[in-house]
């Protein structure tokens, strides 16, 4: 495993070094908004226009790349990611920062496939596995140092902008020097809501609440961290809780969904995320210990219902379906995520921090509801039928590109190698065309 790793050490570290300042920067940005004393809702506008350019840049990255090149498109969005963090302490504006956020999240997505790209053109098959949780590992270790470095200065001052833009700058340095060769063109997302509905309604639906369920997060559980009266090492361990109990948490739900109708236990992490939502609102815990110990228990479902969603929408699509359905389903996840921050933002202001888990609660039990009500619209298929559940990164990181990272692509190799594809590799081949067969 070792062997197969240290091909990939280049491209590692410079995942784990534009983590390291994606997770400062994503706790950083709310908490320094509020403390410029900036309402909950043009802080919610901050955070959707962040999450519009994210989703753009999936369709929009590939186009670059196949202008210019992957290395030269690299070093143009690290360059323009590390302006963006420093133009937020230059500029101190809610508009302006809308716009530096917009710029930050259509580069950080296209930093994302460029490495991304390259890992899928060197890993084969048999190791796809090993390289994808390798991914996930140093992605999470990189946010959670990131989140960790927020303690190390002041929010109100420019230093922890200048920290991250460098970590964004040295994230260019091992991909730029790296001697393997550019990878072919990027993944092209394309989706058809109506027939991805009409194959699995509770996923879309699914989806797209969890992607309002993680915008809220995202932008304001650092807030919520601030108003509970957490230190900023306090929230920094509170952010990265959720994240360890999302990876934790998938393996049991997961393990489950395989075995019973996925939609009960969707319906069930829906029922787990309003009941601890509910608690935090009527206990409203001061103690340090006691509000990470709950947002740890929520991180259980934070991320989990998204690698739900997607596990129930594959196993009602054909194998070579796999990249098109979850890319689609990815693009309705963002569409969540721009609505995210509207919603806790709005309730926040009303409601002050119990808006926040308000907010999430409510979410929840739509997610939940809707998922009981889909099981009993239709059956579940039999378990020899399904797709296995596949852990997920419980990070905001996702891409066209990571999907391809995914060790269910294997399938979709393996057909076309059986049908006598030569001279390519068929599941790039298959990515590159979006699915379409």
């Amino acid at each position: 495993m070792w062997q197969q790793l240290r091909s990939f050490t280049a491209l590692l570290l410079g995942t784990f070094l534009m983590m390291v300042g994606t997770g400062l920067g994503n706790v950083l940005v709310p908490l320094r908004a509020s403390a410029e004393g900036w309402s909950s809702t043009a802080i919610a506008w901050i955070g959707t226009a962040y999450a519009v350019a994210f989703t753009a840049g999936c369709i929009l990255t590939p186009l670059f790349v196949r202008r210019v090149g992957h290395i030269r498109v690299f070093a143009v969005l690290q360059t323009l990611l590390a302006a963006s963090l420093l133009l937020l302490a230059l500029v101190p504006h809610p508009v302006a920062w809308g716009f530096f956020r917009a710029l930050g999240g259509v580069t950080l997505v296209g930093g994302y496939m460029v490495i991304e790209s390259w890992l899928n053109e060197r890993v084969d098959n048999a190791s796809r596995g090993t390289v994808f949780a390798a991914y996930m590992i140093v992605s999470m270790s990189g946010v959670a140092v990131g989140q960790f470095i927020l303690p190390l200065g002041d929010i109100t001052k420019e230093t922890l902008f200048m920290v991250g833009a460098l970590a964004f700058g040295a994230a260019l340095l091992p991909v730029a020097l790296s001697v393997a060769p550019s990878p072919q063109p990027l993944t092209q997302v394309t989706i058809n809501a109506g027939a991805l509905f009409r194959k699995s309604p509770a996923a879309v639906v699914g989806s797209f609440l969890a992607g309002v369920i993680f915008g809220n997060w995202s932008y304001f559980g650092p807030l919520y961290g601030k108003a509970a009266g957490l230190t900023e090492t306090g929230i920094a361990t509170m952010m990265t809780a959720a994240m360890v109990g999302g990876v934790v948490f998938q393996v049991p739900f997961g393990w489950l969904s395989d075995r019973i109708d996925r939609r009960y236990v969707m319906a069930l992490a829906g029922a787990i995320g309003a009941a601890i939502s509910a608690c935090m609102v009527m206990v409203a815990p001061t103690d340090p210990f006691a509000i990470v110990t709950g947002v740890f228990a929520l991180g259980s479902v934070l991320f989990t219902i998204y690698a739900l969603n997607v596990a129930h929408a594959n196993d009602q699509a054909s194998a070579d379906e796999f990249l098109q359905v979850s890319g689609g389903l990815l693009i309705v996840y963002g569409i969540g995520n721009m609505v995210g921050p509207q919603l806790g933002g709005r309730l926040m202001d009303e409601m002050g921090p119990d808006g926040f888990f308000v907010a999430m609660g409510g979410v929840y039990a739509l997610y939940g509801l809707y998922a009981l009500w889909r099981s009993m619209r239709s059956p579940a298929l039999p378990p020899a039928e399904r797709s296995d559940f596949r852990i997920m990164p419980a990070l905001p990181a996702q891409t066209p590109e990571s999907l391809a990272l995914d060790a269910r692509t294997t399938d979709v190799a393996l057909t076309a190698v059986s049908d006598g594809a030569t001279g390519t590799d068929p599941v790039r081949e298959h990515a590159a065309t979006g699915g379409r067969t």
